[in-house]
């Protein structure tokens, strides 16, 4: 669409996390960034004067903010949920930082809202949108290995109590391994297999408390509240079914594996928790692999919120949707049900195949790679 103006966006929630967002939002030209809203408004300002950003202020001040239309909401996962339904009482489009929501019951609530008013509710992870995942669901939507058939995943680290100044909000509940990983490798799963139906998981919880290891804050302990791995078996439609580990508790790191297995071969994808990396390609008869090179968008975080605008503007659904964040929040809760319940448990939601994107996608340029 030539010519158009920047759309106007908010940001609620100025911690560590903004500043990824705010380096590529700042330089997106399809986004304009107008406010940014903090609990602690010396937060925001500090990060609206490093930016450039011409506001900064109170939550209820953004959303009174006529030249804002989309927030982006990057407060913690307890906060997703009530804070995007203010925003859409507010008028404004929504994109989320993970999870959608605590609960399913305020995830349908949300969705609900949005559509009655006729506004986008849109979800992180879009990591999944990168150029090194896209490059590998492309290839399986040509058939490279044949008919996908089963997955494995896996996220192993000793925990965030590492090398997170703090880290406490990982180890509450709606967090762990499972909520704050999980969705990584569980939403790159449902582009490659759609929706789930059943799922069997285990849980353990190595420690009761944690010792924080970096920072200002070095030495002092927290409770965990909730278990620091998981192990789940997915069951997708037609048989299909994916093993997944995500762990807080191992001492050796084994991060960002995610293997598709199809009739014709098997395909190794780079870390879905990363916008870029090569895809290792293992056809079936052949001793050696082909690397496939990521071809696409790897700018990080805000490639989501771009695409929800300009499927906005074409009429079609944004790729990062609401609905899937609800559906991967319900194979999620549903991982937790069946460790504490000991038996598999179905999963009722789904959500619509997923289209890769277009190589030519590119949000560093105005409105380049419309949807199809």
């Amino acid at each position: 669409m030539t010519g158009r103006q920047p759309t106007g966006v908010g940001i609620i929630g100025a911690g560590n996390i903004s500043t990824q967002y705010l380096d590529n939002l700042t330089r997106f030209p399809d986004v304009e960034v107008r406010f940014i809203a903090d609990a602690i408004p010396e937060r925001a300002a500090a990060q609206a004067q490093k930016y450039g950003v011409p506001a900064s202020g109170s939550v209820d001040a953004l959303l009174a903010h006529e030249d804002v239309s989309v927030v982006a909401n990057l407060t913690i996962p307890a906060a997703h949920a009530e804070i995007d339904q203010h925003c859409i009482a507010a008028g404004k489009h929504v994109w989320s930082e993970k999870p959608i929501a605590m609960d399913r019951e305020s995830a349908a609530s949300l969705l609900a809202a949005a559509a009655a008013s006729g506004l986008r509710v849109a979800c992180a992870p879009d990591t999944v949108l990168g150029a090194g995942i896209q490059t590998a669901l492309r290839s399986i939507a040509r058939g490279d290995i044949g008919e996908p058939l089963t997955a494995t995943t896996i996220f192993q680290v000793p925990g965030p109590d590492a090398w997170h100044p703090d880290p406490e909000f990982l180890f509450a509940t709606g967090a762990g391994p499972l909520f704050d990983m999980g969705p990584y490798y569980v939403t790159t799963l449902v582009h490659v297999f759609g929706s789930a139906t059943r799922v069997h998981a285990v849980a353990s919880r190595s420690r009761e408390r944690r010792t924080i290891a970096a920072g200002p804050r070095a030495g002092q302990s927290f409770p965990v509240a909730v278990p620091t791995h998981h192990a789940a078996l997915i069951e997708f439609g037609g048989g299909t079914s994916a093993q997944t580990t995500f762990s807080f508790q191992h001492a050796l790191p084994r991060a960002g594996f995610v293997e598709i297995n199809g009739t014709e071969g098997t395909l190794s994808l780079p870390d879905p928790n990363l916008f870029d990396g090569d895809s290792q390609l293992w056809r079936s008869g052949s001793d050696q692999p082909e690397t496939l090179r990521a071809v696409g968008a790897a700018e990080g975080r805000g490639t989501g919120l771009v695409e929800m605008i300009r499927a906005i503007d074409a009429g079609v659904p944004e790729r990062a949707s609401g609905t899937l964040a609800a559906h991967v929040l319900d194979i999620l809760l549903d991982i937790r049900d069946a460790a504490d319940r000991g038996i598999p448990v179905s999963i009722d939601s789904t959500v619509d195949r997923i289209p890769p994107l277009p190589e030519q996608f590119d949000p560093t340029q105005p409105q380049a790679g419309l949807h199809p």
